[in-house]
């Protein structure tokens, strides 16, 4: 009959009394046929499916409620899952065995119940063939002692799940077996309810309640659809090769499920067929960092927010509701630009005059960080506009593409296959140890202890899973455990997302980390990782914890929306940290402390409501390239006990100070520093109460994951001593400060309150809203050699009384302010101050001063100011009048004493019947110079510090002088 003889709906409504035999015939007819029956899908075929009393809902047990893509591929799936078991063959002697290759029609149903053929199951198996069928009705069947399975035998539950139980411990002797539609509970004698050492069992729609399943290689397994509760577990020991699909464990008491051992190098008939499945399941990669079909959990913001939205400044600070706009910023606002100048009563009315006399500047060493490109933009340095892109993550297929030995992890059929199964409320998920192997593919993990531990050079590949509610750590790696870690959504745990620790060494692409009670990501005791594309965001801690010489390289990552600091590198961490979008992280950007020592590089670190880097007590580190933008507090915070690098950074557009490095105050806090916390935290200047969690990984943690496997807590074993860390490399005794644009700041460019030396070498410092330098203690010596220094809304450089400073060629140009206001003690030496608002060079209050062979030409003040009784030396410097109107002496003096050495200074004022200017900036060029200046060693590539990190710690912030960050303590 044509299929186009009655109507589709009418076909459908006979078609539905047809059997599945009925139905595979209809669908040889013809094409049309094929189509009519591939249509009743949502009908008949998901009838079939549901009805089918040795199979459960495709998606169950995580996703029932999700309908699957076929039901008709269903139940072709639970149709040619009861048949696998029979693929043997290689174990039966002669051509006997090619009846086994498919079922025999004559094998033997054996029924046991009472009133039946059998009383007992004991009593069925004496009896039954190799391959036959051995059905128990409903009732509860129990042993007094072991029972052996000698032949192959199938054993089939009758009626619905739960009707049938079985109180036995039965040992699997034979080639293969199949269980299904049974309970396994344990007799009194043992809770392990079946086990195999050898053989393979495929078990389809079992119960296991407080019972063990125990398979031990070369023996293999293949669970379909079954449940493990009230403690019950699977163990495998050694196995080739296994699979768990959608199978529910629930209330275990320890792990859920155990691999543990090497896989044996023996193999039985089924390890062929079993990697043949498992390569048929469908590994597809999305096109972005995903969370497993059917996660509840909402998407963040874009995380190509900042790469996508363009954001000016005054709309970053109308979104913090303009608490970010500097107005005599709170800290530490000790210098007064102008302060001592005679003309003091002008300075909140001066304006850069035009020069009449302009010499030329332009072509400065720094100069081409300043003039538009080819194609007529502005560089990042001199546009008035913040950063507005910042890379995508890279997905899951880039990353396998460059990195050979993820894309072999992704594709391996490791021990243990875990797929589609719900792990809940329970202690433990999966436990690896002692080299075992396993894959873990879009499973659920839900309220317990830990989802997964992998330990002993264990390997786990972890792809699509959702790890969630876990009372500890989600994924526990350590003691050498390695594997891959992609495409999973971890959140809403109660410690970190993942625990890296002793030696461990994963790879962790593309996964969602986020919303946990403590940090996203932690790497201590000596753990390493590579960390990349990840979205970590709304974490309570830290982003990435890393301490205790841990040392993972952290790379194309978005770290986001943080509840406290992004990075934080604390306790001797060490760390490759590049190419990340850090971004709205409540507490700093990156944050080191007490022997951090990463290489921070190529970052893109902004719209932060505190400080973009904060490198505290004793940090360290390489931090070099990043652009550290549009921050509501600092750029860069530096405390004067620690030695940074910063070489070659962008830190623009932030509220408050581009980098600011403060003095070592706080013998109040030593209570604070040794980790004997008070009850109040301070935050920009105001007490807040707060509650004190420990470092991610501190010794509470670490004794509750130690001593739980009978281990010691002891740290002090697994570090080297501090002089092992240092010692093969050069020992950095100055900060440096080298080759950074320090652009746009809400204050002052380069803010110096330090107890210790620093070096500034090569730096453009322009258009900021304060002085472009301001120093307000230096009991060592400041070095500002080489800096350009241009067009900054106050001064050029503050230098304050009692200050230890040398500035030596530097290019000090168009400030409206005084081109350098200097109080202390030290030297200026072949500087070229030109254009400046004030005085070139005001000195004032200084004990000990030389002011040689600089070249200057002021706006309208004074050339060279000299206020009050100095011991000072003032010789071979070049003056020259910028301003025809400026009625000021070039050389100024107040007060003459025998202390006080002027010699071969050359005044040079404007003609006006010379069209030309008298002077120009030449022989040499305008400063800075494209090379050192004489008699300074290049700093241009500077010895890499070894990467050698902080545990909690906070600073002491005195009324009137911010001796800390904005927020000066971290979790």
């Amino acid at each position: 009959m044509e299929a186009g003889g009655l109507p589709v709906e009418l076909w459908r409504l006979i078609l539905a009394y047809l059997p599945v035999p009925d139905l595979g015939r209809c669908c040889q007819v013809c094409r049309a046929w094929r189509e009519l029956i591939f249509s009743l899908d949502n009908t008949r075929w998901r009838q079939l499916c549901l009805g089918c009393p040795e199979c459960r809902h495709p998606n169950w047990p995580s996703q029932p409620h999700l309908e699957p893509l076929s039901w008709r591929e269903a139940l072709k799936q639970h149709t040619l899952a009861t048949r696998t078991w029979t693929r043997n063959g290689q174990e039966l002697q002669s051509s006997a065995c090619l009846l086994f290759f498919r079922r025999r029609k004559d094998r033997r149903v054996w029924h046991v119940g009472p009133g039946r053929e059998f009383e007992t199951l004991r009593g069925a198996l004496g009896v039954a063939a190799p391959y036959d069928r051995v059905v128990l009705h409903p009732g509860v069947y129990e042993e007094q002692a072991e029972v052996v399975l000698k032949v192959p035998v199938e054993l089939i539950g009758l009626g619905q799940l739960g009707e049938v139980a079985l109180l036995v411990c039965m040992e699997q002797q034979c080639p293969t077996a199949r269980l299904c539609n049974l309970v396994f509970m344990p007799p009194w004698f043992s809770t392990v309810v079946y086990k195999t050492s050898w053989g393979h069992v495929q078990l389809d729609n079992c119960n296991f309640e407080g019972a063990q399943l125990q398979i031990r290689g070369p023996g293999t397994c293949q669970a379909r659809f079954c449940s493990f509760s009230q403690g019950s577990s699977a163990h495998l020991l050694s196995v080739v090769v296994s699979l768990l699909d959608s199978c529910d464990f629930s209330g275990s008491d320890t792990a859920s499920v155990t691999v543990e051992g090497p896989p044996v190098s023996e193999r039985n008939w089924a390890c062929k067929h079993l990697t043949s499945l498992a390569r048929t399941f469908p590994s597809k990669f999305s096109s972005s960092p995903s969370c497993p079909q059917g996660s509840s959990t909402p998407e963040p913001n874009p995380p190509g927010g900042v790469a996508k939205e363009y954001v000016s400044m005054e709309d970053w600070k109308r979104r913090t509701s303009g608490e970010a706009v500097c107005q005599g910023t709170v800290i530490g606002d000790g210098w007064s630009d102008g302060e001592h100048s005679e003309g003091e009563e002008e300075k909140n009315t001066r304006k850069l005059f035009t020069l009449d006399c302009k010499i030329p500047c332009e072509n400065h060493s720094l100069s081409h960080l300043l003039k538009p490109r080819a194609d007529g933009s502005l560089p990042l340095a001199s546009s008035s506009d913040p950063p507005s892109a910042a890379p995508d993550p890279l997905t899951l297929q880039q990353e396998l593409d460059r990195d050979p030995e993820a894309q072999i992890l992704a594709s391996s059929i490791l021990g243990c296959i875990l797929r589609r199964c719900l792990f809940r409320n329970g202690k433990g998920g999966v436990h690896l140890s002692n080299y075992a192997q396993a894959r873990l593919e879009d499973n659920v993990f839900r309220g317990l202890n830990y989802a997964v531990r992998c330990i002993q050079n264990s390997t786990i590949v972890m792809l699509r899973n959702e790890v969630c509610e876990c009372r500890a750590s989600g994924v526990f790696l350590r003691l050498s455990a390695q594997g891959l870690i992609a495409e999973n959504n971890i959140h809403s745990n109660g410690e970190a997302g993942l625990d890296i620790r002793k030696g461990a060494n994963p790879i962790i692409l593309c996964n969602r980390i986020h919303s946990g009670l403590r940090s996203g990501v932690v790497v201590l005791g000596n753990g390493k990782g590579s960390i990349r594309s990840n979205l970590i965001y709304n974490n309570k801690e830290a982003g990435v914890y890393v301490l205790f010489s841990g040392n993972p390289v952290v790379s194309g990552n978005h770290i986001f929306q943080g509840q406290a600091a992004g990075i934080a590198i604390n306790e001797n961490g060490r760390g490759m940290i590049t190419d990340n979008v850090i971004r709205e992280n409540q507490w700093g950007g990156v944050d080191i402390r007490r022997g951090g020592d990463p290489i921070l590089k190529n970052n893109y670190i902004g719209y932060g409501y505190s400080d973009g880097v904060v490198v505290g007590e004793r940090g360290r580190g390489l931090i070099e390239g990043n652009q550290v933008y549009c921050n509501k507090g600092c750029g860069v915070w530096v405390m004067s006990s620690s030695l940074p690098q910063l070489l070659g950074n962008y830190i623009v557009h932030n509220c408050m100070y581009g980098l600011a490095v403060f003095c070592r105050k706080d013998p109040e806090n030593v209570e604070a520093r040794e980790g004997n916390w008070p009850g109040q935290e301070v935050i920009g200047g105001d007490a807040a109460s707060g509650e004190r969690r420990g470092a991610e990984g501190d010794a509470r943690e670490g004794q509750e994951n130690f001593n739980e496997e009978g281990e010691l807590f002891a740290w002090e074993s697994d570090l080297d001593s501090e002089d092992e860390r240092h010692s093969a490399r050069r020992s950095i005794s100055v900060a440096l400060v080298e080759s950074n644009c320090l652009s746009y700041n809400g204050a002052v460019g380069l803010y110096v309150k330090s107890s210790e030396a620093l070096n500034v070498f090569a730096n453009l410092v322009n258009s900021n809203c304060g002085p472009g330098i301001a120093v307000l203690q230096s009991s060592q010596l400041t070095r500002l050699v080489a800096n350009c220094i241009v067009k900054n809304g106050r001064g050029g450089v503050a230098v304050e009384k009692d200050c230890r400073v040398e500035l030596r060629g530097n290019g000090i140009y168009e400030n409206s302010g005084h081109g350098v206001r200097f109080s202390g003690n030290g030297q200026i030496v072949e500087n070229d101050v030109v254009g400046n608002g004030g005085s070139g060079i005001q000195v004032s209050v200084s004990s000990d001063i030389k002011v040689v062979r600089n070249r200057v030409q002021p706006a309208m003040g004074c050339g060279i100011a000299l206020l009050g009784p100095l011991k000072a030396i003032v010789r071979d410097n070049i003056l020259f009048q910028g301003n025809p109107e400026n009625k000021k002496s070039l050389l100024h003096t107040d007060f003459i004493s025998e202390s006080c050495v002027l010699r071969n200074n050359s005044i040079l004022r404007h003609n006006s019947c010379t069209p030309a200017p008298a002077w120009v900036l030449e022989n040499p060029p305008p400063r800075p110079l494209a090379g050192s200046p004489a008699g300074l060693s290049s700093s241009r590539f500077p010895s890499r510090l070894g990467i050698s990190m902080t545990t909690r710690v906070g600073a002491t912030v005195e009324s009137g002088c911010h001796s800390g960050s904005m927020f000066c303590s971290i979790l």
